[in-house]
């Protein structure tokens, strides 16, 4: 690694409103750069690929041999085993196990089933927007639609909305390299309210199974096997937190990326065969999630960096997103009509590609078409929008604009 004045500090105030010149400035001077906070990042696109799909990386943290939690927080963790078996934290193979039983009840043809669903909730918000002449594109519907969704999608009532976000929203922020001793309590309540929740509603399910993705996952089975009970409540949550809190951020930053490029929302408005490709653009542009952890079990050289065993990894997904190396010169430019946008690493790579991929990509088809074709004069009420203070799960806290 080359010695550099480069740093990585996502506490400058300036960070959450635009990281990418920070993450420019380390891929070109420091692309295998250690974080002081214990671990390295990487900001190329090769690189990122490369440990993403590198089937000698583990996701287990009991691999790690830095970065421990503080003794105040192990203190407060108890004897908690929350989220230690979904499959976001299992190596092979007891994560290709999990992701099989849940696979068969989360197919493409279910999905695509939910077409419909998504054109009428975006439909009801649209004209809920039309209505007051404005909206908040996060709470009317970057939130609501991929939540609804996968309530509905899971069997989950709905009458807890505002619980379940701030309870997710707590849980996600330790998914971040640093966070507060009080954030980390936070997210201790909050899952402990949300294992709670979930249990309730699986006992229901249990007595009263229906036609929804739990009742399914609580009766899967793969070769005689199934899904224990700590391993149902943590994939249950997995799936409840992922399948809005990403897709929030997917509407959110694509929606602001249009707003602030007027020609590209032009010819989003003027070409509905730009679909499908405007989404993976947007997802490379300003993807939901911005880094994927990985660890190393053996010894690994990147660049002219040898890194031990145990050492983490931070693939800077989004810092990959808009590597010239990859993109060219245009890498930082928003363009609906880019050829290799597909190849973006916005839902990471590898074993643990995200689940939900074909899901997040139909809700936001059908949200930011809809939304930009309807109102052609949207129009922001500030362009300085408020971010919600997460690294990982970048996303905006509200984004107002008039319609």
């Amino acid at each position: 690694m080359a010695t550099t004045d480069v740093g990585f500090n996502p506490l400058d105030p300036g960070f959450p409103a635009d990281p990418y010149p920070h993450y420019a400035a380390l891929r070109s001077t420091a692309p295998v750069f250690s974080t002081g906070m214990g671990p390295w990042l990487l900001t190329r696109y090769d690189d990122v690929v490369r440990v993403l799909r590198d089937p000698t990386m583990s996701v287990e943290a009991r691999d790690a041999t830095a970065f421990p939690l503080p003794p105040e927080m192990m203190e407060r963790i108890g004897d908690r085993s929350r989220g230690s078996r979904a499959m976001l934290s299992l190596d092979p193979p007891d994560h290709d196990r999990l992701r099989r039983l849940v696979a068969k009840t989360f197919t493409p043809k279910t999905v695509a089933q939910l077409g419909p669903l998504c054109e009428r909730l975006v439909g009801t918000a649209l004209d809920d927007a039309e209505a007051r002449g404005s909206m908040d594109v996060i709470a009317d519907l970057a939130f609501l639609l991929p939540f609804t969704v996968i309530s509905e999608m899971l069997g989950m009532p709905m009458d807890r909305r505002d619980d379940l976000r701030a309870w997710s929203g707590a849980l996600v922020k330790t998914l971040d390299p640093v966070f507060t001793l009080e954030e980390f309590e936070a997210a201790l309540d909050a899952g402990d309210a949300m294992t709670g929740y979930v249990n309730a509603v699986i006992d229901e399910k249990r007595a009263r199974p229906t036609d929804d993705l739990l009742s399914a996952l609580i009766a899967a089975e793969d070769q005689g096997d199934m899904l224990d009970e700590q391993e149902l409540i943590d994939q249950v949550v997995l799936l409840y937190v992922a399948g809005h809190e990403t897709t929030v951020n997917l509407i959110g930053n694509g929606t602001l990326a249009l707003l602030r490029n007027p020609d590209q929302a032009a010819r989003l408005r003027a070409d509905a065969t730009l679909d499908q490709n405007a989404i993976e653009e947007l997802l490379r542009y300003d993807p939901p999630v911005q880094f994927s952890g990985r660890l190393s079990t053996r010894e690994l050289t990147i660049d002219d960096t040898t890194l031990p065993p145990g050492s983490i990894l931070m693939t800077g997904l989004a810092a990959a997103n808009r590597d010239p190396a990859k993109w060219g010169p245009t890498a930082d430019e928003l363009d609906l009509g880019r050829e290799n946008a597909g190849a973006h690493v916005a839902f990471g790579g590898g074993i643990h590609h995200c689940l939900g991929a074909a899901l997040a990509r139909l809700e936001g088809r059908s949200a930011i078409p809809a939304l930009f074709r309807r109102f052609p004069n949207i129009a922001l009420v500030d362009d300085s929008p408020v971010y919600n203070g997460r690294f990982v799960l970048r996303g905006m806290l509200a984004l107002p604009v008039t319609v």
